[in-house]
């Protein structure tokens, strides 16, 4: 970790990841709980995670060649800013008492078409400021600035939110990207765009089209994959972990609010003790990974998870769910770390872009099923929804299990890099 340290562009990519998750933690806590104080119905948050995904579908299929393209520390800093516009636009909607539920779901929708682009770009970023062997500690600090930042958000929104208002939280989350932008902005100076091996020849490129060449690039993706079913295997996990973990933004505030009554300030507790959960788990991570392997590390987590949201709503008191949530926290920073280094180590940087955002399209049409259905269960039984989450992570346990063989692609690409 302190060889991350010493590296300039790295520091401020987890100073500017502690900051904006600081803002977004703070933004998705206080606008479930709004919607849900609003309506009082399980089945509107589900609506809120479907709306964020409606973007990502149609954008997913096409945004990882523009990712793997261009320079990715300037697209970043771009979503950053359109995003913090839209929330000073709410937000002074807010402060003046005239914000709707319509238009905080449009702003989830906006946001979320930044952050579907924004999280496969940051992975392929730091790859390619990375070296090979540092991938782990690349990615374990990469969730340190992430979790860090929630950690913040889940301990004080709850407890903040009854004193500044959705107002006043949307204003710290535009703070937030502003930060965000200028940290980017120092990680380097001029364009740079990562090179690809055996370019085709000069004329060839030529009589192309521009839509012939997004075609080309789109199916040359799709063509990595098949020869890779290692990765497959992984992005099938990393779908249904992506899934599952959105649905548990669906059943969290109700369980504060139905089970504990606890308001929220229970709500605080709970991503408090899910934030707390995963920042420690920057502590072990690197050591199991490198004990157990990649995907034993992920079907460790994945099977920990599992467990821990299917008894948290059983919980007797607010104070053992916290726990509950912690490890579900820890798990989730364990899976996290373990995904992202199995994906550099074998995903060639030129196909990053491409190949997560492969993932990401599958993991949010499984949130658009998941979030109605969780929703609609929990609206009748709380605890089912909690174990419908539950069944999900063991089905990423499963795929993280399933033995396959390395192809002879897989070791190519292994050499290559």
């Amino acid at each position: 970790m302190r060889s991350i340290l010493r590296k300039p562009a790295l520091r401020f990519i987890f100073a500017a990841n502690v900051v904006s998750m600081l803002g977004s933690g703070m933004n998705t806590a206080a606008v479930a709980w709004y919607v849900l104080q609003a309506t009082h119905s399980p089945v509107a948050l589900g609506m809120v995670v479907v709306i964020q995904t409606v973007p990502a579908m149609l954008m997913l299929p096409f945004t990882g060649v523009i990712i793997d393209r261009g320079d990715r520390r300037r697209l970043v800093m771009m979503l950053d800013f359109g995003r913090a516009l839209v929330i000073l636009a709410v937000a002074i909607l807010a402060f003046r008492g005239k914000a709707k539920i319509w238009e905080l779901y449009l702003m989830n929708m906006l946001v979320a078409a930044g952050f579907w682009m924004f999280w496969p770009t940051i992975t392929a970023l730091i790859q390619e400021l990375t070296p090979g062997e540092e991938f782990v500690q690349a990615n374990t600090f990469l969730l340190a600035g992430i979790q860090g930042g929630w950690l913040l958000a889940g301990s004080v929104v709850g407890f903040v939110y009854n004193h500044i208002g959705l107002g006043g939280v949307l204003l710290i989350d535009f703070s937030t990207y502003l930060v965000s932008f200028l940290c980017y902005f120092a990680v380097r100076k001029g364009r740079h765009v990562v090179p690809r091996p055996e370019p085709l020849r000069s004329d060839i490129l030529a009589a192309e089209t521009a839509v012939g060449r997004f075609v080309r690039e789109m199916r040359e993706g799709i063509d990595f994959l098949r020869g890779h079913p290692r990765v497959v295997m992984v992005g099938i996990s990393w779908a249904l972990f992506l899934g599952a973990m959105s649905a548990g933004a669906v059943v969290t505030a109700p369980l504060s609010d139905q089970t504990f009554h606890a308001g929220a300030n229970g709500y605080g507790w709970l991503n408090a003790g899910w934030g707390t959960g995963a920042f420690l788990s920057i502590l072990y991570a690197p050591q199991v990974i490198a004990g157990l392997g990649g995907r034993r590390s992920i079907a460790l987590s994945m099977g920990l998870v599992a467990i821990c949201v299917t008894v948290a709503p059983l919980s007797p008191v607010l104070a053992l769910a916290v726990a509950f949530y912690a490890l579900m926290g820890s798990g989730r920073g364990l899976a996290g770390i373990a995904m992202n280094t199995s994906l550099m180590e074998q995903v060639p940087q030129h196909f990053m872009g491409r190949v997560q955002n492969t993932f990401y399209f599958a993991g949010t049409g499984l949130q658009i099923v998941l979030a109605l259905i969780v929703g609609a269960v929990a609206q009748f039984n709380l605890v089912a929804g909690f174990s419908v989450i539950g069944l999900v992570y063991t089905a990423g346990l499963v795929s993280a299990s399933w033995p396959v063989k390395a192809s002879a692609a897989v070791q190519e690409s292994s050499l290559m890099r």
